[in-house]
């Protein structure tokens, strides 16, 4: 049902169209970025002047199509004290921005409290812009999307992201992608993890699961896969992929099994 007072439809189509807007300066920068303009925020925690230009640009005009709404973004921090959140992450793929490889992102979700009720992933290199309204399915360019059907693990594409500056779990991590090898059709890392959220979303995965993320590297595309038919859950199999830093997201045939062979790994960890 859409929530009293809101135009969640118009709002969604809004956000579509801003990411289109500050996409648009993300790939004419690519071209002409210089590995100078770098900024490390930790180890491999890279950041640049586009990132945080795009983040201005998405906070000046998220809070005209919301007025009184707060934001949470990855460059700029913020809260949930407002009822009305954004939370954002104005270059998902940073690293591979850099590099210019495919893919990066834009990720937007709109929290009601706490809990997401529109979710935007624009993923720019290949123009899919995904999206989703709570309770109103899921959508590539404008057309329903639903997850994959495949119920057989032997037959499932995975996709993980690799730890990049937390390396306290580096060997469980490598014992569980080790045993995936030998059970999944493959593995892959593509470098954003909304998009790996996305991909699910669509089918091209059957599974995804990475650990230290924040709430903007998975807010929007959880809630795209939930509106898709898929299933998420943090490690341990509880709810808390949002905020808690680990995440298992699949087609939803899968959610059991393939979390019991996380849990198996991961088990008893604090992240």
């Amino acid at each position: 049902m859409q929530k009293e007072g809101l135009k969640l439809d118009k709002i969604c189509k809004e956000v579509i169209e801003l990411s289109n807007e500050v996409g648009a300066f993300i790939l004419k920068e690519k071209n002409k970025f210089n590995p100078s303009d770098i900024q490390k925020k930790g180890f491999n925690d890279l950041v640049s002047y586009v990132d945080k230009t795009s983040e201005k640009r998405l906070v000046k005009a998220l809070q005209k199509i919301l007025p009184g709404s707060g934001i949470v973004g990855e460059e700029g921090g913020g809260n949930f004290n407002n009822k009305y959140t954004w939370v954002i992450d104005p270059l998902d793929g940073t690293t591979n921005f850099i590099h210019r490889l495919p893919c990066f992102a834009i990720s937007i979700a709109l929290f009601e409290n706490k809990t997401p009720i529109i979710g935007v992933v624009n993923e720019l290199n290949f123009k899919e812009c995904y999206s989703a309204i709570k309770a109103k399915g899921a959508k590539l360019n404008g057309k329903k999307i639903v997850v994959s059907p495949q119920k057989k693990l032997e037959a499932s594409l995975i996709a993980t992201g690799f730890p990049y500056n937390d390396f306290g779990l580096q060997k469980e991590y490598m014992e569980l992608f080790s045993h995936l090898m030998r059970v999944t059709q493959g593995i892959r890392r593509i470098g954003s993890a909304s998009v790996d959220l996305c991909y699910v979303a669509t089918g091209r995965f059957e599974a995804f699961y990475e650990y230290g993320l924040k709430p903007w590297d998975v807010s929007a595309g959880a809630l795209i896969v939930q509106e898709a038919g898929g299933k998420l859950s943090d490690f341990d199999g509880g709810n808390d992929y949002l905020f808690g830093k680990t995440i298992v997201a699949t087609n939803g045939h899968l959610q059991k099994p393939f979390l019991e062979i996380v849990k198996k790994y991961f088990k008893g960890n604090e992240f």
